[in-house]
């Protein structure tokens, strides 16, 4: 694969941009230890618009990573946690008969947010999940029959559980498709867990009232932010000045056209993968520090944007493939460095 032409404008990341974006690192540091991979997802999804999943099993610190951006960038920020008697009106508001005037006003629901957090949102009812489609992709609500659009910018990051795990209902393909990044996070590595045992130690107790509580992850946030909404929009526009050479395009092009014609793939990946992997490589080339993508960019990217948007065939779940395993091969042909792509191949997926 040939590297892509080292041109565009020398805005693409200016001081300020490039402060921004390690104070935040920084920040995430100081309450999440490791988890870079992660942070650099969280940051793409934010700098692009695009929404992300985080998938893996209860106790990795999904939660806590996102209530740590939300206090470090100045936006707004709401928490739904997701179970099986939520309803869409607990999502996306609805009406409500006021009796002192006899008349319906609406009642806006957490969705009216910059960034909102879907917590295990498989948990939920299919009805539940398919509320947040239009808001995802349209950045608009029906209430009444009253469209509303929502605050910008508006950003959906949602974890989930595995769903082999009881009290899961499996995300539809349209929704899954919503998604820019789907991201699974893994188990610590050992000296970052020691690291993060050590911190709990160190966390001590809290008076509160008469009392006392013992203080967890949560309470050594920081609350003071340290950039606003005009930070984030200046990095958004600088993602928008990276760099795509043509020889780029044309790579990302024939990676989604093979997931179409691999003979073990039922379902491939839509349009909409092409374009997640050219905004998501222009974001991950800002945040290394390059005014243009690479292909380490794609290669790095395409477990995130492309495994979740793939199905395989029945017969190929019956012969023990993986989705990671068809990705692999599928990079491989194409001149991807195997041992620096993050594909895992352990996961049998038959639509994430």
């Amino acid at each position: 694969m040939a590297e892509a032409t080292q041109g565009g404008s020398s805005r693409a990341a200016s001081p300020e941009t490039t402060r921004f974006i390690q104070a935040i690192r920084d920040r995430v540091g100081t309450v999440v230890v490791g988890q870079e991979v992660v942070v650099e997802r969280i940051l793409i999804a934010l700098f692009t618009g695009g929404h992300l999943l985080l998938q893996g099993v209860p106790g990795l610190a999904k939660t806590l990573l996102v209530s740590t951006l939300s206090k470090t960038i100045d936006l707004g920020f709401n928490r739904i946690q997701f179970t099986v008697d939520l309803l869409p009106s607990d999502i996306l508001g609805a009406e409500i008969l006021d009796p002192r005037t006899n008349e319906f006003r609406v009642h806006r629901g957490p969705v009216f947010t910059n960034l909102l957090l879907a917590d295990e949102i498989n948990r939920a009812a299919p009805k539940v999940q398919s509320a947040l489609l239009e808001a995802m992709q349209e950045r608009k609500v029906t209430i009444g029959g009253v469209n509303f659009k929502l605050p910008t910018p508006f950003l959906v990051i949602a974890t989930q559980n595995p769903i082999e795990q009881s009290g899961t209902f499996e995300l539809p393909e349209a929704q899954l498709d919503r998604f820019m990044l789907c991201h699974r996070l893994t188990y610590p590595h050992t000296d970052d867990e020691k690291e993060m045992l050590k911190r709990h130690l160190r966390l001590g107790v809290r008076r509160e009232d008469n009392g006392a509580v013992a203080r967890t992850e949560f309470d050594v946030l920081d609350h003071e932010p340290v950039g606003g909404t005009e930070d984030l929009i200046q990095a958004m526009e600088a993602v928008h000045e990276v760099h795509v050479s043509d020889a780029f395009v044309d790579h990302v092009m024939e990676v989604v056209d093979r997931t179409r014609r691999h003979p073990s793939l039922e379902l491939g990946a839509s349009p909409r993968a092409g374009i997640a992997l050219l905004k998501a490589s222009r974001a991950r080339a800002l945040i290394q520090g390059r005014r243009y993508v690479i292909p380490e960019d794609l290669f790095a990217l395409a477990e995130d944007v492309l495994l979740h948007r793939i199905r395989l065939t029945y017969e190929a779940l019956a012969d023990g493939l993986t989705g990671g395993g068809v990705l692999r091969d599928l990079l491989g042909r194409l001149g991807a460095p195997l041992n620096g792509v993050r594909v895992n191949s352990s996961v049998s997926l038959a639509r994430s």
